[in-house]
């Protein structure tokens, strides 16, 4: 009971909501969670569920990450819908703690918007293409995870 076993420091399997699908597999959501990474550092991400409504409806443009471990659900069931009629990609990822860790915040984030400009100002030509190339390759294989699950 006292010892440190490796069985007792993995993680436990988290409980993932019905509706997460499409849900990003190990190699993807590793990618998409750099993806947020960079894009916090440079000022392109909305957090939380209000901050990613209200950009969706004012019309920016990104990929919505939403956490699949997310309860009560009703918290987030909108925000796939509302991706679909802004024709915005949208990807789970397991964990909102990984999503929180990886967008740079302590509190556990429901969903992130990378945006594909900053909110204000501009970005260095450097950080400017390596966030693109990213951006580009999950955009890529997120429509390659939607379009195998239709």
């Amino acid at each position: 009971m006292g010892s440190d076993t490796e069985a007792e420091k993995k993680k436990a399997p988290v409980a993932l909501a019905p509706i997460a699908k499409p849900l990003a597999g190990k190699k993807l959501c590793k990618r998409t969670l750099k993806l947020v990474r960079r894009a916090s550092d440079a000022k392109c991400l909305k957090r939380g569920v209000k901050e990613v409504v209200k950009s969706i409806r004012r019309g920016q443009k990104g990929l919505c990450v939403i956490a699949g471990n997310i309860s009560p659900i009703d918290v987030i069931t909108h925000v796939p819908i509302l991706c679909e009629e802004a024709n915005i990609p949208y990807v789970y990822v397991p964990s909102k703690e990984d999503l929180a860790t990886a967008g740079t915040t302590k509190r556990p984030t429901c969903c992130v918007l990378v945006l594909t400009k900053p909110a204000k100002g501009e970005l260095e030509e450097e950080i400017k293409e390596k966030l693109k190339t990213d951006y580009d390759q999950v955009l890529a294989e997120v429509a390659e995870v939607t379009s195998s699950m239709f």
